[in-house]
């Protein structure tokens, strides 16, 4: 069993870091974080090194790398700044569907200009009348010849203001049963006349992204939208879960490490009592719990992409992985308030940022409780 990155994955891992170091300046951080503002300009550098797409094939504007590949990015990125880093790397949500199950003129017309930063793309399920359950939808896309004429509001949509394109779950055949049937993946582009986003509002954190309320009146896309075939758009979602779920899990080591970071610069030199905090067994015993934590969240999210990169999807894994990366971000961002002490509570000192940021990890795609649902159903087969 060898626990080794390859060569390549190591340079990978090095030049992120690398990037990510000279690019994500703390000046720029808390300016984007307090207009509210997506990081336009680090976003397009990111595109033009390589960083996003990046498993997307080579005809496609990729480099054929896989899931892992990705964590190694995302969490390098995340550990400078998971502000920042949030808002690179999720710019690409919601590509997956095109790469995964779409035609070969959808992946020709969109994945090349989201690897070049041309697009932004992002995907829309939730509903404000069903949240976390999936299983059913009010959003209708009603076939007319040789267009769909979508109905229905999305909520909590990420990236929905900036998304040139998203792929919408929708109904399209209301008489199936169960209902989850009959649902439906399609592109929708964010230009087309009925399509319409507003900003949910001010947010706890991952502030530099937009998560918006869209609503869909009479929009009309032709039926070469269809991402895969009718009646599959809910499996799909599960799968496309099943993959990014690895993503949040990366979102939550690089996020635990940034914390980390800080609390350990901070105890070598914070002096109390007459001797570092670092010299305190209190301190010393917090640092121990984190690092072990950190360190064990790693090693689950590694094999989780690991698994769908070499043995295809793993729901059990991948939920694993997000379910404990998450929770470790939250509570090592939370340790590294009580270390800092009043300091920590104050926006210059970055850690209560890092914990706004990590909070939503437990949230978003799919709540620790669904985790929990989805890893028991496994265990216990049903």
């Amino acid at each position: 069993m060898n626990f080794d990155l390859t060569k390549e994955q190591k340079a990978i891992q090095k030049a992120a870091w690398e990037f990510a170091d000279g690019e994500f300046d703390k000046e720029y951080a808390l300016e984007c974080e307090l207009a509210h503002r997506f990081p336009t300009e680090k976003h397009q550098k990111a595109c033009e090194l390589g960083f996003i797409g990046m498993s997307f094939p080579e005809e496609y504007g990729g480099q054929g790398y896989g899931v892992l590949e990705n964590v190694l990015v995302m969490e390098q990125f995340m550990r400078k700044d998971p502000g920042l880093g949030h808002a690179v790397t999720i710019a690409q949500f919601g590509s997956q569907f095109i790469l995964r199950w779409g035609t070969e003129e959808q992946k020709k017309k969109y994945l090349p200009t989201v690897a070049s930063g041309k697009i932004i793309t992002g995907a829309a399920f939730t509903e404000p009348d069903h949240g976390s359950d999936i299983t059913d939808l009010n959003t209708t896309a009603v076939r007319e010849g040789n267009e769909y004429v979508i109905n229905g509001v999305k909520t909590f949509i990420t990236n929905g203001l900036q998304a040139n394109v998203l792929a919408v779950l929708c109904k399209t055949d209301p008489n199936a049963k169960p209902a989850h049937r009959g649902m439906s993946m399609i592109l929708v582009e964010s230009d087309r006349p009925g399509f319409e986003a507003t900003d949910v509002g001010q947010k706890m954190g991952i502030r530099m992204t937009s998560t918006a309320e869209i609503v869909l009146k009479n929009v009309r896309v032709p039926v070469t939208n269809l991402i895969g075939t009718e009646g599959r758009g809910f499996y799909m979602s599960l799968e496309f879960f099943d993959e990014t779920r690895i993503d949040v899990a990366a979102q939550g080591i690089g996020g635990s490490q940034a914390a980390f970071d800080r609390v350990l610069s901070y105890v070598k030199q914070r002096r109390q009592f007459g001797q570092r905090l670092a010299d305190f067994q209190v301190t010393q015993h917090k640092i121990a719990d984190m690092s072990t934590k950190i360190e064990t969240a790693r090693l689950i999210t590694y094999k989780a992409a690991w698994t769908f990169d070499n043995k295809g999807l793993n729901p059990l894994l991948s939920s694993q992985a997000k379910l404990y990366a998450a929770r470790v971000a939250v509570e090592v961002a939370d340790e590294a308030i009580q270390i800092f002490g009043g300091y920590g509570y104050l926006l210059e000192n970055e850690v209560e940022r890092i914990y706004r940021d990590m909070r939503i990890l437990e949230i978003y795609e799919g709540t620790r409780e669904i985790q929990k649902n989805t890893i028991a159903g496994y265990i216990l087969g049903k």
